[in-house]
């Protein structure tokens, strides 16, 4: 059974200015830039006919504008038990009605509904017990100001990863354009 999720790709040259932040992190699994990606839903494990239904769906999607998507910070989730690494997007009104509409085509394609707040971000890495609060907490003071980056999503896309425990590699098994949207990734960048 593939493994899928829907996102927006992040085009190259945000990912190379969000590598940067890489290492320094005992405990961290580091994503590989060419991975990164805004997660619209995450399915998991799916049967071939949901992920047919799931595709479908999303193929014929209502058209919307190529969105503005624009990271804003460094942050952690996990509190006291720091579990990931990442870039913070902002939840704009288009990009939590591209998710909702993802969320409704996957409902509709027979998944379950997901129980998670859409919280919009770039992982950057996956964490385990070595990656202590006040290390995480180092890592994002050393940082200093998070620049902002933005860039133009022109197309959602439909991802498989391998059965792994999270972090890639991934694989887009299809896209969906934007109305004026081109099959690549965003060019625009600015920061």
């Amino acid at each position: 059974m593939p493994r899928l999720f829907t996102g927006l790709e992040i085009p190259a040259e945000i990912a190379e200015r969000l590598s940067f932040f890489r290492g320094g992190l005992p405990g961290a699994r580091w994503i590989e830039p060419s991975d990164y990606h805004v997660t619209l839903r995450f399915l998991g494990e799916v049967d071939d006919v949901l992920a047919a239904d799931l595709d479908a769906g999303l193929a014929e999607a209502r058209p919307r504008p190529p969105l503005t998507v624009t990271l804003d910070g460094l942050a952690a989730f996990g509190g006291d038990k720091p579990r990931a690494l990442y870039a913070s997007v902002v939840a704009t009104p288009e990009l939590i009605a591209v998710q909702e509409e993802h969320e409704r085509i996957a409902r509709r394609a027979g998944a379950e509904p997901e129980r998670r707040k859409f919280t919009p971000h770039v992982t950057l890495a996956r964490l385990n017990r070595e990656a202590t609060p006040e290390a995480v907490a180092h890592l994002l003071a050393q940082a200093g100001v998070f620049p902002r980056l933005s860039f133009t999503a022109r197309r959602a896309a439909l991802y498989s990863a391998r059965t792994s425990r999270g972090g890639g590699p991934y694989l887009v098994e299809a896209a969906y354009p934007f109305v004026g949207g081109e099959c690549g990734t965003g060019e625009d960048a600015d920061g």
